[in-house]
């Protein structure tokens, strides 16, 4: 099983807005801490707004929040937001199925047993445990967040 990268920067942008709460983030920290584009992150944070998770702070210092308490945002949910179905396998979308076998197939039952044991896990996990050791993750991204003078973060 493969989430995309825009699931992932989605995580990353929740986790990162965990760790300065109750500072607004902006988009372009989480841009060059993650080396993406302003434009991506821009895409995420205004999906992430819609769907309720981030509050958003337009014009100059502004930025984005967790709308949220990060103890009730799901990981899970928000990866059925930024992935849509979890159609591993043809099969699980009946409107494009064309395979015979549907209904008698065990591979297709234990894919779909693998995805939702995948996703209970997801399920089980909160932006608050992303961001728990909130310490060690400010470590690690101070260097990228303030490069040394004449430095660019690669």
């Amino acid at each position: 099983m493969k989430l995309t990268s825009y699931t992932n920067y989605a995580m990353r942008s929740l986790q990162l807005a965990a760790i300065k709460s109750p500072n607004l983030v902006r988009v372009d920290d989480v841009a060059q801490i993650h080396n993406l584009s302003r434009p991506h992150i821009m895409k995420i944070v205004h999906e992430l707004g819609k769907a309720g998770y981030l509050e958003t702070v337009r014009g100059r210092g502004g930025g984005f929040r967790l709308a949220r308490d990060p103890r009730d945002i799901i990981v899970g949910d928000v990866v059925r937001i930024t992935e849509g179905p979890l159609d591993v396998v043809e099969c699980f979308n009946p409107e494009k199925n064309s395979c015979p076998l549907i209904g008698i197939c065990i591979l297709s039952r234990k894919m779909q047993e693998a995805t939702a044991a995948f996703m209970a896990v997801l399920d089980d996990l909160t932006i608050a445990d992303i961001a728990a050791n909130k310490g060690q993750l400010l470590d690690r991204i101070a260097p990228l967040e303030f490069p040394p003078m004449g430095k660019v973060p690669q």
